[in-house]
């Protein structure tokens, strides 16, 4: 709106009637806004309107390994650690990423250090000790097929080019043929011998992209889910330093995977070499606004939990379903061993209850935390049964309850948990959640048996909705239709000049950038694509925070520090960058924040209260040391307004 009403000014001054110039350069610019309610709300600061786009499941490290910022910004990552150079090639303490194998006979119980075990041993590449594992091309898609396969990518004689807009709106027109490549030409679940002497890596970090394994790569998958993360941490206080309070060493991510069978072998050690052009798009943001290398997936484990804490700064519990108190038995997980030598666990579920230490899993975590510094509670509220693994909503996305699996134990019972969704309703403050397929996902609840809507059904993301957990927004057939709305939707509201104060957007399954179903090419496009949608819209790009992250590393290794604040986490450091004619400069920001930090930013900018008594919303903001990456106050995160310069913009 600046720039427009400058343009005003100077053409009325040039006019010989400036006072009626004046006048209908006002209206004009009053027109503009017409439909913008976000627009005329009070705020603490100029921006107006907030959007956060979701990717999916890659680590700081993983995209940022070998990032350079601007002269005068450090950034900690791969290369300034020195564990690989600028060609992706081991560097100097390359040896900080070594990983290990738990040695046998494995405890009765479950653990989350190594030295309450026998022991741990390098991966080694030598006769008769354990070699470090192949990268994997777990759920890597073997070669282009039709609808049925349920994801990208597609045979144009099976799927005809006219077809994809349809199949995907989401990206630029011109970026659909990526929904064409990248398919691996290996069998799934083989080496990925696309992988630079994928056979005979060092044990450590690797690049996973090369002569042979272009940016443009469908990628192995690995495992992410709570307790395993927590295994693969290898937490102790023992280990303790200064730059790493925790004493969580990181070093048991391919063990785990591979003890579990997932077939991802060490596909969690690899990384993406942005100085050797990958992730461009991501890089060029980062040049130009600002990056925040100090950002976490708020909860060990997979994508369910991370959205829940974007909406709720908490944990969803098991409510009393149709007199129903706690999940079945049958589907509470049990992380114990199985055997001396099979340390896979014997229930591996989705439900958990933290509050009592006798059940399996608890006390190895709980009593972690009781020995840190800054006495993180466990923050499980008693005999309640938390989701710990991804699971799909009891609403259908029609808003049917899904009794049956919802009695099995297999879907989240209708939620009372409040969101942010809430707290904005009660304030008259405009927002909506866009997910990717979900009108298609309504259309098939309801009967449809379009083949395009059965695969956009597929590729909608349930789970990464935390509204459509509540029963006070999807159980509302008012609030869901105000609320609940597809990706389409959102770039219809900017260009009609309707987007609400705060927006969340999640990509379809196709272009979310997940590893093995998507890639994070796909993911850039959808980026790119609203940056420009914005910026066709200097008025409202003027008053917008457009925020970029990630889901949850995914099972991806990182080097960064990472504050226990509860049971469930917090975990790795992921990818976040503010674009915002507030956020320009390329500057990198080291405050400790979480997905919490989103619903912080939300709360003060509009001025509510924390959501309740025990969500994440209640932390102080961190007080850091310079360049330093542990709060002096913990447990702590940030609100994100450090990653805004308000007094000052850059106006190129």
């Amino acid at each position: 709106m600046l720039t427009r009403i400058l343009r005003c000014r100077r053409s009325s001054l040039a006019a010989t009637a400036s006072s009626i110039a004046l006048l209908s350069c006002g209206l004009a610019a009053a027109q503009d806004r017409d439909g913008d309610d976000a627009h005329r709300m009070k705020t603490a600061t100029p921006i107006k309107h907030v959007i956060v786009l979701i990717g999916e499941n890659r680590t700081f490290d993983h995209i940022f390994a070998t990032y350079k910022p601007k002269r005068g910004e450090l950034v900690n990552n791969l290369l300034s650690r020195g564990i690989v150079d600028e060609q992706g090639k081991p560097g100097p303490n390359f040896l900080d990423s070594m990983q290990f194998q738990i040695n046998q006979p494995y405890p009765a119980s479950f653990f989350i250090d190594a030295i309450k075990t026998n022991g741990k041993t390098a991966y080694q590449q030598a006769p008769g000790l354990p070699s470090f594992p192949a990268p994997n091309t777990a759920y890597i898609p073997t070669a282009p097929g039709g609808l049925s396969q349920g994801q990208a990518p597609f045979d144009r004689t099976q799927v005809p080019d006219a077809q994809l807009p349809r199949i995907e709106p989401s990206i630029e027109f011109e970026d659909l043929g990526l929904l064409r490549t990248g398919a691996s030409g290996l069998p799934m679940f083989s080496t990925d011998t696309r992988v630079p002497n994928a056979t005979n890596l060092r044990n450590g970090a690797f690049q996973t992209t090369g002569p042979t394994i272009p940016y443009d790569s469908f990628t192995g998958d690995t495992v992410h889910r709570l307790f395993h993360m927590w295994q693969q941490s290898d937490c102790n206080v023992n280990n303790a330093t200064d730059g790493n309070p925790s004493g969580c060493l990181n070093d048991l991510y391919p063990f785990v995977g591979v003890a579990r069978n997932d077939g991802s072998g060490s596909n969690s050690l690899g990384f993406l070499n942005m100085a050797k052009g990958d992730a461009p798009t991501l890089k060029r943001l980062a040049d130009r606004y600002t990056l925040n290398d100090n950002y976490h997936q708020p909860v060990m484990g997979g994508t369910a939990v991370q959205h829940t804490m974007l909406g709720t700064a908490d944990a969803i519990p098991w409510d009393t379903f149709q007199g129903v108190t706690q999940p079945p038995a049958a589907a509470v997980a049990n992380p114990d061993p199985k055997a001396p030598n099979d340390v896979s666990f014997k229930v591996d579920k989705n439900w958990t209850n933290c509050s009592d230490p006798t059940q399996p899993g608890i006390a190895a975590i709980t009593s972690y935390l009781a020995t840190l510094p800054w006495k993180p509670a466990p923050n499980c509220d008693h005999g309640r049964f938390y989701m710990i693994n991804n699971m799909s909503p009891g609403f259908l996305p029609n808003g049917t309850v899904d009794t049956a699996n919802i009695l099995t134990g297999a879907k989240v019972p209708p939620s009372r948990l409040r969101t942010i969704g809430d707290a904005l309703n009660e304030k008259g403050i405009s927002w909506a959640y866009y997910g990717g397929g979900f009108n298609a996902a309504v259309r098939v609840a309801n009967g449809s048996t379009d083949p395009v809507d059965q695969l956009l059904t597929i590729n909608y993301c349930d789970i990464c909705n935390p509204f459509s957990y509540a029963t006070s927004i999807m159980g509302n057939p008012t609030q869901r239709a105000a609320h609940i709305k597809d990706a389409i939707d959102f770039f219809n509201a900017i260009d009609q000049g309707k987007l609400p104060a705060v927006a969340y957007v999640k990509p379809d399954s196709l272009v979310d950038g997940h590893p093995a179903s998507s890639k994070l090419d796909l993911f850039e496009s959808m980026a790119d694509r609203i940056l420009d949608r914005l910026q066709r819209h200097p008025e409202l790009f003027a008053e917008t925070a457009f925020i970029i992250t990630f889901d949850e590393g995914g099972g991806y290794w990182d080097s960064g520090f990472m504050q226990p604040l509860d049971f469930f986490g917090d975990g790795p450091r992921i990818p976040l960058i503010v674009v915002s004619p507030f956020s320009q400069g390329g500057r990198v920001v080291h405050s400790y924040n979480d997905h919490a930090s989103v619903v912080k930013f939300i709360e003060r900018n509009w001025g509510l209260k924390p959501l309740t008594a025990r969500s994440r919303d209640n932390l102080p903001n961190p007080r850091m040391a310079e360049n330093s990456y542990v709060p002096r106050n913990m447990p702590a995160i940030g609100d994100l307004f450090d990653m805004f310069d308000f007094d000052h913009r850059d106006h190129d």
